[in-house]
């Protein structure tokens, strides 16, 4: 009968790889506060350019004066994805519709006045990032999400669990990456409402001069930068890890409970948090998940005969040696 070979020092290297782990995605995090530019009000000026995102955008050919005084005027029409800049900015108190006009252009003969709040109802920053930002805030575009999402996720939650398949957090596999993506992923959905909720003009800013510099942004907005970052790299090691220990079949399965898991988090946490709930929520599921890693999943043992890894005594799941 084989005697288990209790690797003493293999639990104390899971736990100092989880405490690397998380001490560089903190470190990165916090580096991305130490410098931000100085903020600017005016988050838009001359020279900037937009994108028509409306079906068509009213311009009117003359001064904003003659307009507020119902002489005359001409009206020309800008189509959707027309590129326009910002030509010029007026402001005129005694309109009582919008003090604010902005004179734009398409081409040398196209251009005229606009309210800006019609103006920014009807363009998009030609910046892709800022689409991005523009696309994913669509009230519409977010309730068909959430629908499709809390419907996948609960497809692909029962029949994991029916087959009794991997999932990150409940039956996980050997690795800490996919349990540090979904808690970047909800760290990142906190952070994101925290900007709504104490520093919405900071994300106003940020979209009109997007960046992916997370050290070029104000603290609140760096830390959401480097959050966004964080994902992508852990992410990537997360499928790295789970197409080597799993096969194709599984890894597909876990990588679609993994996703759902994410969606789910990022749902919760950025509801939760316009309330103040996502807060206490966060450190209770980041308290959790580690839990979770360090008790159920990380792999304590090593086997006597073959040399796999165990998570606890008794039968190897590889080779089937009995160990003790």
């Amino acid at each position: 009968m084989l005697t288990m070979k209790q690797d003493k020092k293999h639990r104390s290297l899971k736990m100092k790889t989880v405490a690397k782990a998380l001490m560089v995605l903190i470190a990165c995090l916090a580096l991305s506060s130490c410098y931000h530019k100085k903020e600017n009000k005016q988050h838009y000026g001359r020279n900037y350019n937009f994108v028509i995102k409306a079906d068509s955008m009213a311009i009117i050919e003359q001064q904003p004066e003659e307009i507020i005084t119902f002489l005359p005027t001409d009206t020309l029409y800008v189509r959707h994805n027309d590129h326009i800049v910002v030509a010029d900015k007026r402001i005129l108190n005694n309109d009582p519709t919008d003090s604010v006009w902005v004179q734009v252009a398409r081409d040398q003969e196209t251009f005229g006045w606009v309210h800006e709040s019609v103006l920014l109802k009807s363009v998009v920053p030609s910046d892709p990032i800022s689409q991005f930002i523009s696309t994913f805030s669509d009230k519409h575009l977010l309730i068909f999400l959430v629908i499709i999402s809390v419907i996948a996720s609960g497809y692909l939650l029962r029949r994991i669990m029916k087959k009794k398949a991997f999932i990150v957090h409940f039956n996980d596999i050997d690795s800490i990456y996919p349990t540090l993506l979904a808690i970047t992923v909800a760290a990142a959905a906190t952070f994101y409402s925290s900007i709504q909720l104490f520093d919405a003009d900071s994300w106003q800013h940020f979209y009109f001069h997007p960046s992916l510099n997370p050290f070029s942004q104000p603290p609140i907005i760096g830390i959401f930068v480097g959050a966004v970052w964080a994902m992508l790299i852990m992410g990537m090691a997360a499928i790295d890890e789970v197409k080597r220990l799993l096969p194709v079949s599984q890894a597909i399965l876990y990588l679609g409970g993994l996703a759902a898991i994410c969606a789910a988090n990022y749902i919760i946490f950025s509801i939760t948090t316009l309330y103040y709930i996502g807060f206490p929520l966060l450190v209770a599921y980041i308290g959790f998940a580690l839990y979770r890693y360090i008790h159920y999943t990380a792999c304590s043992y090593v086997c006597g005969k073959c040399g796999k890894k165990m998570k606890r005594k008794g039968k190897c799941p590889h080779c089937g040696a009995e160990n003790r």
